[in-house]
Parts: structure tokens; sequence; C-alpha cells
């Protein structure tokens, strides 16, 4: 029979049964390996999801991925090479009772790692839209309890819109990051301008820090737009 597809309520020890695979991959990849991320609806803390920890390995070379195949097999996963996604290797763990996904992608295709990332990070800070998102899915396991297929292809356009939603909102937290951490430095230069002049550092550094967050914050919330006029 195939794999039936169940969406449950959080569990607590999703997040440790992450780090119990973080562990074990990280000694597998070696120091190829330059980071791992648990991403996927089980890395929402209090989010419905499928019960399937999904693993985002990042490597230096993605190429010597493969001379590991036997020791991802000997902790029980399948090795299902790049699985319809050029670029990365797919590990899947536990057969008809899913437990485990590996993703693992190059650290130079930053276009899946932060799409990942970004919808990750994204539904952390946005329970709405978590909330939307597991009642959709949640209806298609429904209607599609045995067919992957039928439930993949249901969310898939709003999988694409939720990503374009991520990506854009990611990159104005990025934006907004730069701005403040120019903005103290700016700040700090102005402060100890005004120390000098008043003769009192402690209130000139303040003033200027004051400043540079203020124009920082500013100059990190503003929308970028291209030359067609698209944010």
């Amino acid at each position: 029979m195939p794999r039936k597809i169940e969406v449950v309520d959080y569990r607590p020890e999703w997040e440790s049964m992450f780090k119990e695979e973080e562990k074990k991959i990280k000694k597998i990849l070696g120091k190829n390996c330059i980071g791992v991320y648990h991403i996927g609806s089980t890395s929402v803390k209090n989010m419905p999801a499928k019960p399937v920890i999904d693993i985002m390995p990042v490597v230096k070379d993605l190429s010597l991925v493969d001379s590991h195949n036997k020791e991802f097999e000997a902790l029980g996963y399948e090795c299902r090479g790049e699985f319809g996604i050029p670029g990365r290797r797919f590990f899947a763990k536990g057969g008809d009772n899913r437990t485990h996904h590996i993703h693992i992608f190059e650290q130079s295709n930053q276009t899946d790692i932060q799409r990942h990332i970004a919808v990750r990070d994204y539904l952390r800070s946005h329970p709405d839209t978590a909330a939307e998102y597991v009642a959709l899915k949640k209806k298609l396991a429904a209607e599609f309890p045995y067919d992957n297929d039928g439930y993949c292809d249901g969310k898939e356009e709003y999988m694409k819109s939720l990503e374009e939603k991520a990506l854009r909102w990611q990159a104005k937290q990025n934006r907004l990051s730069t701005g403040i951490s120019l903005g103290i430095c700016f700040g700090a230069a102005i402060g100890t301008s005004f120390g000098i002049s008043f003769d009192n550092t402690s209130m000139g550094m303040c003033i200027g820090i004051s400043i540079g967050l203020l124009f920082g914050s500013l100059f990190g919330s503003m929308d970028r737009t291209d030359s067609s006029g698209q944010k």
C-alpha cells in the first residue's frame, strides 16, 4: 500500500530528531560540510506538519557527496540522486513510514538554499500564513491520502506564491540589517565628532548612534525597484 499522507500536530521531539541526525550527517560529510539546516514545516515551532524531518546540508563540493552513499545507506537512507531537482542530492529514510528527508546542495547554489531558508523563516515570523498553509495541507491530505503526486500538485501554486513572498521579505530583512549596521558605523563617526566638539564623549556617542540608527533604519526600509518598476 502507498505511504499515507498525514498532517499531525506539532511535536517537540522534531527538533531533537533533527539535531540527532545533524551530528551523523556532519560526521559523514566531514570537512566538505559547511552547515546543516532544519527546513520544512517540522522546523516551524507549533506548526502542524507531515511528520517527516526535512534536513538541508550545505557542502563545498556536491560531486564528493556520492562517495558517501554507503554511509548514508548504513543509517537507513535510500540514495535517490537529484530526484527531480538539478544540483541536489536527495536521501529518504523510513520507506513507507517515512521519517527523514535529506536535501544536499552545494554552497554555490544559493537559489535553492535561500528559498528553503526564506520560507522557513517567513513561516516562523508570520503565524497567519502558517495557519493558512496548514489548512491547505490538511485539506489536500484528506483529498489525496495515498496520492503524493495529487497532494504535491494541489499545493504547487500556493508554494510558488509563498516562496516569492518569503524571498521578498528576506531581502527586505537583509536590507534592514545592512542599513542598521551602516547606521551604527556612521553614527559612531558622528558621535566622535560631537564628543570632541562638546567635550563630552558619552553624550556625543549617544546622539551620533541615535542619528545613525534612524537613518540606517530608514535606508534599510526603503523599497527597491528595478528598471521596469517591479519590486
